[in-house]
């Protein structure tokens, strides 16, 4: 049997198409540093992401509001800015991979606040 991340192959960042992003995640891993835990962000299940609007859903609680990519001037790095009812903050986009066919997806990002997450699209 062959495993899932055997399927992904790496994306250069450098070259990110915004719509790679879009679809619906999963939160499969999630380490808080010094995050406040009771945060919607912190306690995220799903991320719907389509063109310019997200929705975070966490247990009993849900953060609506947009999202694009910026990149930084120097190396052309991806960052995701979320700009939320309850929160505003930015993500570094540290890895994406994905099958060929992009039905499915992992991606990791690195907030501001410290906190680190992996996201999977089936």
């Amino acid at each position: 049997m062959v495993s899932m991340s055997e399927l992904l192959f790496d994306v250069n960042l450098q070259q990110l198409p915004d719509d790679f992003l879009t679809g619906d995640w999963h939160v499969a891993n999630r380490v808080l540093n010094r995050t406040n835990p009771a945060t919607t962000l912190a306690r995220a299940e799903r991320f719907h992401l389509e063109p310019g609007r997200v929705a975070i859903q966490a247990p009993g609680q849900q953060d609506v509001g947009n999202w694009q990519v910026q990149r930084d001037t120097l190396l052309n790095r991806p960052y995701l800015e979320l700009n939320m009812e309850q929160e505003k903050t930015r993500a570094l986009v540290t890895r994406l991979r994905r099958s060929r066919d992009g039905s499915s997806s992992q991606l990791s990002l690195y907030f501001q606040s410290g906190m680190e997450m992996q996201l999977t699209r089936p």
